[in-house]
């Protein structure tokens, strides 16, 4: 979805329409298009999951299920013209930098009848995400052997029954923590929840909206905007508060106190994680805990040693049927999934691989890739809402993007300098915050590079971008714009001297108006 964004803003801020998306999928709505898991919501405020330019009066709950949100999605889609623009089913395999023509060659590929199109452009911007590669637990033994269904969460089947079915998950993060609730709500449905780790659970009640409601966010002006706000306020205040040691395990215990209070006494003893709160992603409660007093539903901290044709047999070596096995393993941020290539034979994976993980200039740019741009990209990772971060990015590049679209400048690459010292200053703070006291998939290889977590508030990153700081860049072709630019300067300059020479003769003229009635 942020894609959606970045080309909403091209068309309302820059006025700008020869854009091309690239879609793999066949309508929009990128992770609220692939996940259709039963349960599947947002875990945060849906007034702050969507855009700020687009906000909705007629959300059902405080937080939006994956139907209605994709739905906001596609009417954005449908209000700002984009379908033209977009390319459904298809997927781009590579797009190589050619520097004498300061331009893309990019290849795709039509992932139905398999034909390949090339194609040119001047700007890339990619909005894929870190949930674009859904990461399947191929360490343990026999994952492909098994005889029955089994899927990734993110490609849920449309079409399956899991009546009377004995349904393994595996894995306890956000998604399990949604579909295990909903799926054995058919009490025929017996379901075994396979935990390697336990996690931190908040709750987050799922309140409706009334109609009363409704009608106030649709009718009465800025009523909405002003409950956004609160929202906003209410996530991002604390996060500004320092937190000493004392502070730190208070929060934990009213953390451990929660899960305890709301599990079967047979799971105490598993249920309170040994890393610290907020070193994984804190998972929200909207009813996970309660359902494990079903007698459907069963916790299994025994380990898996291996998955055979017809079940999976745990570290205990006790044997467990199942007819369908669901993977809630998360996804695979590590690698970036495209070909591309910018200066010197530089790709990006290349440039992640030699940093040690992923790896950019404030999320968003990679040096020797000129004219290309992450959203949500490395260490952009907030305890805020993902499409506030986007935004702010999409507003970022648009500035970056404009000199180019408008013929001042060819292109703009970060300096690897300046990446290099602002990755260091986040790593250094990585390193002292909670992301380094556990094993976690926001990290190179679970226990390396920190890679995803942003370790300031949000509002910092908004500050970091709030307009780009030219000198990190190397400029090609902008003569135009760097002489319009001094000149914006220039004028600038003599607008503030004018203001000040004017305040500077209202003062001397009120000095003598006063000495003279006195």
């Amino acid at each position: 979805v942020a894609g959606l964004a970045q080309a909403i803003a091209l068309k309302t801020k820059l006025g700008f329409h020869n854009f091309t998306i690239f879609e793999k999928g066949s309508e929009v709505g990128g992770v609220w298009r692939a996940n259709t898991y039963p349960g599947c919501s947002s875990d945060l405020d849906i007034h702050w999951y969507s855009l700020s330019t687009d906000l909705y009066p007629y959300w059902n709950k405080s937080h939006g299920l994956q139907p209605e949100i994709q739905a906001y999605w596609i009417e954005l889609s449908k209000k700002y013209s984009l379908y033209p623009h977009i390319a459904f089913n298809t997927k781009v395999l590579s797009a190589e930098w050619d520097d004498a023509k300061q331009q893309y060659t990019i290849v795709a590929e039509d992932i139905l009848s398999g034909k390949r199109t090339t194609s040119v452009a001047h700007v890339i911007i990619s909005a894929l995400g870190i949930l674009e590669a859904p990461n399947l637990p191929y360490e343990i033994p026999g994952v492909r052997k098994f005889q029955g269904t089994s899927f990734h969460s993110a490609h849920w089947p449309g079409s399956i029954d899991l009546r009377n079915k004995r349904v393994a998950v595996i894995g306890n993060a956000s998604s399990g923590a949604q579909f295990v609730p909903s799926i054995s709500e058919d009490s025929s449905v017996e379901v075994v929840n396979f935990i390697r780790t336990p996690t931190w659970f908040m709750t987050v009640p799922h309140i409706p909206f009334s109609d009363i409601a409704k009608w106030m966010f649709a009718n009465i002006p800025l009523l909405m905007r002003l409950y956004r706000a609160w929202t906003v306020f209410r996530f991002v205040a604390p996060l500004h508060l320092p937190k000493g040691d004392k502070a730190l395990q208070k929060q934990r215990n009213a953390m451990a106190k929660y899960i305890l209070d709301n599990t079967p006494d047979r799971y105490h003893s598993h249920m309170i994680p040994d890393h610290p709160p907020g070193c994984k992603r804190t998972v929200a409660d909207s009813g996970f805990l309660q359902s494990l007093y079903r007698s459907n539903v069963t916790l299994n901290f025994d380990g898996i040693a291996e998955i055979v044709e017809n079940g999976i047999i745990t570290k205990t070596g006790k044997m467990l049927p199942f007819d369908v096995i669901v993977y809630a393993t998360g996804f695979n941020g590590e690698r970036y999934p495209v070909h591309v290539r910018g200066l010197n034979g530089t790709t990006v994976q290349g440039y992640y691989d030699a940093q040690g993980g992923p790896t950019a200039y404030i999320g968003t740019a990679v040096p020797d890739t000129p004219n290309f741009y992450l959203i949500n990209g490395p260490n952009t990772g907030t305890r805020t809402s993902a499409i506030f971060i986007a935004e702010v990015q999409v507003a970022y590049i648009l500035q970056l993007i404009e000199p180019v679209l408008t013929g001042s400048a060819s292109s703009f690459t970060i300096k690897a300098t300046s990446t290099d010292t602002y990755n260091a200053k986040l790593q250094e703070q990585l390193s002292r915050s909670v992301h380094v006291h556990c094993y976690s998939s926001a990290r190179t290889n679970g226990t390396d590079k920190v890679y995803y977590p942003f370790p300031w508030p949000a509002s910092v990153f908004w500050w970091f971008l709030r307009r780009p700081n030219w000198d990190h860049y190397i400029a090609v072709g902008g003569e135009k714009w760097l002489w319009a630019r001094r000149i914006k300067v220039v004028k600038k300059f003599l607008k503030c001297s004018a203001g000040l020479m004017l305040l500077w003769s209202y003062i001397g003229l009120r000095s003598k108006f006063d000495m003279t009635w006195w």
